[in-house]
């Protein structure tokens, strides 16, 4: 199954939708409309059942080379628009941040600016020798937002953000892997490394894998204390879930389960 909205590509196959940004012309430069299309695609696959877990990738050689400077003239030269601009990049990357279940950057070539937010707003990065990570921001007098650099930050650490967002040049897949900007290597093909790690997501029970990334971003937010009625509410919908009664009848019958996330 194949829905596209705005250079947003998704398909959907046994569970796992993968989601295409479809710009290769700009190397997977996302434009306003594209920021708009990834809120709406990621709240909607949010309503499905069926999607356990999400892949973002590139169309092409390159998964993202930024944010599409060159529409700036138009959709961000006054301060409301930039507003509203700031508004729409803010809102696609809390959407990939808070989505239910497990998300997952499939990274070749490019990863720049606000192409390197989107990975880092997924729960994993799985990258190829091609990619080239960084943020540019310090090359155009951008400071970066708050809410990517606390993620730039909670992946790399505060010398490792630093020396990004100071240098404002990409990083070799080397560097990468080596300051933990990229999670799992992909000797091949980042996008059939990442599937290979959704599969394994895909055979578990949905409640316990939304439950527990709900609990540890709310550990990593520092809010926990604050989440404690949530959380509480969570563990015992789990306990009282037909998944929970499905997995201890799997298990004394010696089979695999059937979760249907209920």
């Amino acid at each position: 199954m194949t829905e596209s909205t705005d250079h947003i590509l998704t398909e959907i196959t046994d569970g796992i939708a993968v989601v295409t940004l479809n710009n290769p012309r700009k190397r997977n430069a996302v434009g306003l409309a594209m920021w708009k299309g990834l809120t709406t695609t990621f709240q909607s696959l949010s309503d499905r059942k069926d999607v356990r877990v999400a892949i973002l990738v590139g169309m092409g050689d390159h998964f993202c080379s930024g944010a599409d400077i060159s529409e700036f003239e138009k959709v961000r030269s006054t301060p409301s628009s930039v507003l509203a601009y700031d508004h729409a990049t803010e809102a696609a990357t809390l959407a990939i941040r808070d989505w239910r279940g497990p998300t997952i950057a499939a990274i070749s070539g490019y990863g720049l600016g606000g192409g390197c937010g989107l990975a880092l707003a997924c729960d994993f990065r799985v990258a190829d020798p091609t990619a080239k990570i960084g943020i540019s921001a310090a090359r155009l007098g951008i400071v970066y937002s708050l809410l990517d650099t606390e993620l730039l930050h909670r992946q790399v650490g505060l010398a490792g953000a630093k020396r990004i967002l100071f240098s404002g040049r990409p990083l070799s897949f080397d560097e990468c892997v080596r300051i933990g900007l990229i999670d799992i290597v992909a000797q091949d093909n980042a996008l059939v490394e990442a599937k290979k790690l959704a599969q394994t997501f895909v055979e578990n029970a949905p409640l316990t894998i939304a439950g527990s990334k709900f609990i540890l971003e709310t550990i990593s937010s520092g809010t926990s204390q604050d989440r404690v009625k949530d959380i509480d509410r969570i563990i015992a919908g789990a306990y009282a879930s037909h998944d929970y009664a499905e997995g201890r009848t799997a298990f004394l019958a010696k089979r695999p389960p059937r979760f249907e996330g209920m």
